[in-house]
């Protein structure tokens, strides 16, 4: 049975929503109870989350091209499955080593069915006219998961404490997201040889590391401004409750971006409106530290960074897609994972290094530089493209 493109958007907000909320955002929420039933420190858990990142990050290349050859049924209905169990295995831990073996699963299931799955599935399903739309369907609906799942967790904890709380976790999980995988998800025929071909000529291409430059540095930036703003605004003198709420309009603002990004595709290239949001997130760092002890100020440079929390997750498929098409998309989108992934893991701890030593500002200063940095890839691969074009429409004359 083929689903229809309705029902396949359906799902995989649905699973994705599920999925991030369960296998991601959740964790910040049993850090508390296992430090104390564990007898851990702070940093100690939130390593075992990081590892998990890094690990996705590692097994992203091989992810995708499993995906380019098989397209996404198996693989996600598996990644399901070993997702929920490695959070059934999670209320089981009693040490640390057991918790770090648990996330290290955890950070492979993720890498199996989390965005870049997805985004591989319905790159390989819709056409270029209608692919824009079902990215931002998913998208919107999955950027609410930490809105609906942490409050969600904190009250599953409260009412059955913390190992109980993930068997329930894991058991919706189940029975939410394997099912749809398997029925709703199919799989797609490969051509070994077109796969090759195509990747091999896009890693010898100058357009394609220009991308990898841009959605890397953006990527850490916005992780260092993800984990360490609501710290800065109590620095600059604002209210634990007043940073927290601040900091919280991240989330919403990153659905609005995607919203506006996609609306202006049909006027403008994706790679200029995303260098221009790029952009606006550089004046952002910037001005927070200029204006942000005031309320104003911390919500305006909040609100303009906030924009571009999550355009580049709409905007790597859409450019990859549009210049390397849909054969080898997942091997290339692994591709570029691994690094940006990397940087997601690594830039907030470097960051919180830099803040030791410097102060703020100077990560402010950073952060403006590697979206300043983000944006100026951008734009040498807008002109790269533009520069093909007017050669091939030369030749073709």
């Amino acid at each position: 049975m083929i689903a229809s493109p309705a029902r396949l958007i359906g799902a995989l907000a649905i699973t994705q929503t599920a999925g991030y909320g369960i296998l991601y955002y959740a964790f910040s929420v049993f850090i508390t109870p296992m430090a104390r039933d564990m007898h851990a420190g702070v940093a100690e858990l939130t390593g075992a989350i990081t590892l998990a990142v890094l690990v996705s990050a590692l097994v992203a290349p091989l992810i995708g091209r499993r995906l380019d050859r098989h397209g996404g049924r198996g693989l996600m209905t598996a990644g399901s499955a070993l997702g929920a169990a490695a959070v059934l295995a999670w209320s089981q831990v009693q040490t640390l080593v057991q918790l770090y073996l648990v996330c290290a699963v955890l950070g492979v299931a993720s890498a199996m069915v989390l965005y870049e799955a997805a985004f591989a599935v319905i790159v390989a399903r819709f056409d270029a006219a209608r692919r824009a739309r079902a990215l931002l369907a998913v998208t919107v609906v999955a950027g609410f998961a930490s809105s609906i799942f942490l409050p969600l967790t904190g009250f599953l904890v409260d009412r059955y404490g913390w190992r109980q709380a993930l068997v329930i976790l894991a058991t919706g999980y189940a029975v939410t997201a394997v099912p749809l995988h398997f029925l709703v998800v199919r799989s797609r025929p490969f051509s070994a040889d077109t796969d090759r071909s195509v990747v091999g000529a896009a890693l010898r291409e100058r357009p394609f590391w220009l991308l990898a430059a841009a959605f890397l540095t953006q990527t850490g930036a916005v992780a260092v401004m993800g984990v360490l703003l609501v710290t800065y605004l109590i620095t600059l003198g604002h209210s634990p409750v007043f940073a927290a709420t601040v900091a919280g309009l991240l989330g919403v603002l990153s659905v609005t971006g995607r919203l506006v990004t996609t609306g202006l595709q049909g006027r403008w290239p994706v790679a200029l409106i995303t260098a221009v949001v790029f952009a606006l997130q550089g004046a952002a760092a910037l001005l927070l530290p200029v204006a942000g002890r005031s309320a104003a100020g911390a919500v305006c440079a909040v609100v303009l960074f906030g924009l571009g929390f999550g355009v580049s997750t709409i905007a790597r498929p859409a450019l990859l897609a549009d210049r390397y098409g849909t054969t080898a998309y997942a091997t290339l989108s692994g591709a570029l994972a691994l690094p940006i992934t990397v940087a997601k893991a690594v830039a907030p701890l470097l960051a919180a290094g830099v803040a030791q030593l410097a102060g703020y500002p100077s990560v402010m200063i950073a952060v403006a530089a590697a979206c300043g940095l983000g944006a100026l890839s951008l734009v040498a691969y807008d002109r790269r493209g533009r520069t093909e074009r007017a050669t091939s429409a030369e030749h073709v004359r």
